[in-house]
């Protein structure tokens, strides 16, 4: 099955005559919005982080797919959801990407969304209409090359770039007052205002990208399967609330028992973790 095209990739044709609507914009303009391809059928599907840096990379002028989906139809099963399973296959590349199986879970109830891309001279255009939504996930048999793909990004993610440097023979050249700033410094103690200290929550901390963070997250719940989420915080060095989005998809949240107020990996994801061999 050939490969869909994805939005960047379609070039707009100048020469075709499209259905074209007319759009309010903010500063009470007008725009055309090319809708010739709005019939077209596309698919929408969450990739891991190792499959989407291979796709962007892969040179729109190479020919060759960068994958092949497989559907298998059981005639024996009713429900007609059921009975379809998709599988991919990804191409190899030259970075040896691992693994190269994937499923193709695909959800029963979504919004429905539409694809656009904007070009370099500023024309929208409706490139699609999503017809299925899928999540891949690495196939049963690759559980254990994935999780050895995933300790080693999550290693080299953890990995400061920040070294402290020790300055030999520095006499202070660089602290001295300039001249005209000696009677600006006062020397009175009681002039001297004590520090404020800074409290946690008023550090400003960085995102991390979202497959990093994932991948710290299930190494986390390896070492133990409960985390409260002030502890999460500490570990991993997030904003609670960008950690809290990434819980919502992962975990389950223990409401009562003797894990109140804790964390735990969804039973599916909890499967991938206990398959994982330990290093």
């Amino acid at each position: 099955m050939e490969e869909k095209p994805s939005a960047r990739r379609v070039k707009s044709e100048e020469d075709h005559v499209a259905k074209k609507v007319k759009t309010e914009e903010d500063h009470g303009g007008t725009k055309s919005l090319d809708t010739a391809k709005a019939d077209k059928l596309v698919w929408l599907m969450k990739l891991p982080q190792a499959v989407a840096k291979s796709w962007n990379s892969h040179p729109s002028s190479d020919p060759h797919p960068v994958a092949k989906v497989v559907l298998s139809l059981d005639p024996l099963e009713t429900d007609e959801t059921s009975a379809v399973q998709f599988k991919m296959e990804v191409a190899p590349t030259e970075a040896g990407m691992k693994p190269k199986n994937y499923s193709m879970n695909m959800s029963k109830d979504f919004i429905p969304m539409c694809v656009f891309s904007e070009g370099n001279q500023g024309k929208i255009a409706v490139e699609g209409k999503v017809e299925h939504k899928f999540d891949m996930k690495p196939h049963g048999t690759n559980f254990e090359e994935y999780g050895k793909m995933c300790r080693e990004r999550t290693n080299k993610s953890m990995i400061k770039n920040r070294q402290i440097q020790v300055i030999d023979n520095d006499r202070g050249v660089h602290m001295r007052p300039m001249p005209g700033m000696i009677g600006l410094i006062s020397t009175n103690a009681k002039d001297k205002k004590k520090p404020v200290p800074v409290k946690q929550s008023d550090v400003k901390r960085t995102r991390r990208d979202r497959g990093e963070l994932e991948d710290i997250m299930f190494k986390l719940f390896e070492r133990q399967p409960n985390w409260a989420l002030k502890q999460l915080v500490q570990e991993t060095d997030q904003p609670a609330q960008f950690l809290k989005e990434i819980l919502n998809e992962l975990c389950v949240y223990n409401k009562r028992g003797t894990n109140q107020g804790t964390y735990e990996l969804k039973p599916e994801y909890k499967k991938s973790v206990d398959d994982t061999p330990a290093e």
